[in-house]
């Protein structure tokens, strides 16, 4: 089957080993598509859950880690693993190791530089969130209500199922009509443009607050991946250097199926 081509692909906050994970929905969305350099921007295991001893691994998440080292393997794309703080039990083995295995690198940080020649930083971001930073315990409280909530959103989501109706997100709600969640995130925007524009890069691209978003902030290119937990999207840069998210759900991925056995090109990008 013929795949969608980019130079590069970004994705974060997919949390491996927790229930709310789309790992089907990312190995479907990993199939249908090839790249140059793969970056997993994050929080892509939660170690958080693990740590709990409530780790959850069904094959699905499996069939995500075999496609990745696939990827890595058999297409020779070079895939950067950079740390988040659900995966921050990497980030004390990589302060005294360097962790490379083939085309896998495994870092706190990363830079690329577009096709346009733009150079851009690429971090997960809770060093720029002042709760995770100096509150961690909250930060847990706050993951534990997370859950919760998704958990939640999943049986509302199943009633409405079955009352035909189409899906609609409790938590993604929340986060742009309350007040406080709206403010949390413009801060957070704000605060890892200008620490960009302070490293002299052109953009920045991060995770962490599962907000995917394109913007300009005061001259900064200022991307978010979103997550593969609720909205499922990434980040793609074409080979002119234009960087665009792609939305990608079920109807994607039958709609990428059935035409790429027509042999015919589609793009997924939200209008």
């Amino acid at each position: 089957m013929a795949k969608t081509s980019w130079r590069a692909i970004w994705i974060s906050d997919v949390h491996l080993g927790t229930s709310g994970c789309k790992a089907a929905l990312l190995y479907s969305f990993l199939k249908a598509h090839r790249c140059e350099q793969l970056y997993l921007v994050g929080d892509i295991i939660d170690g958080w859950r693990l740590a709990s001893g409530k780790w959850f691994w069904p094959n699905a998440h499996n069939r995500v880690v075999r496609q990745i080292l696939r990827m890595s393997e058999k297409d020779g794309t070079q895939v950067h693993y950079v740390t988040g703080n659900h995966d921050d039990f990497l980030r004390d083995y990589i302060d005294e190791h360097v962790f490379e295995m083939g085309n896998i690198k495994v870092v706190n940080e990363a830079f690329h530089e577009t096709a346009a020649g733009e150079k851009l930083w690429v971090v997960h971001g809770d060093a720029y969130d002042g709760i995770t930073r100096h509150h961690k315990w909250v930060a847990l409280l706050g993951d534990v209500a997370y859950t919760f909530l998704l958990w939640s959103n999943r049986w509302f989501n199943h009633g409405r199922r079955l009352l035909r109706m189409p899906y609609w997100s409790l938590s993604r709600a929340i986060k742009h009509k309350v007040k406080s969640a709206v403010s949390f995130i413009f801060e957070f925007e704000q605060t890892v443009a200008k620490e960009a524009h302070k490293r002299a890069m052109d953009g920045v691209i991060c995770g962490h607050i599962h907000h995917a978003e394109k913007k300009l902030i005061e001259g900064v290119r200022y991307y978010n991946c979103g997550d593969w937990v609720e909205s499922c999207t990434a980040l793609v840069e074409d080979e002119s250097g234009e960087i665009q998210i792609i939305y990608w759900n079920e109807t994607s991925a039958d709609l990428h199926n059935s035409l790429h056995n027509n042999v015919i090109e589609v793009d997924f990008q939200r209008a």
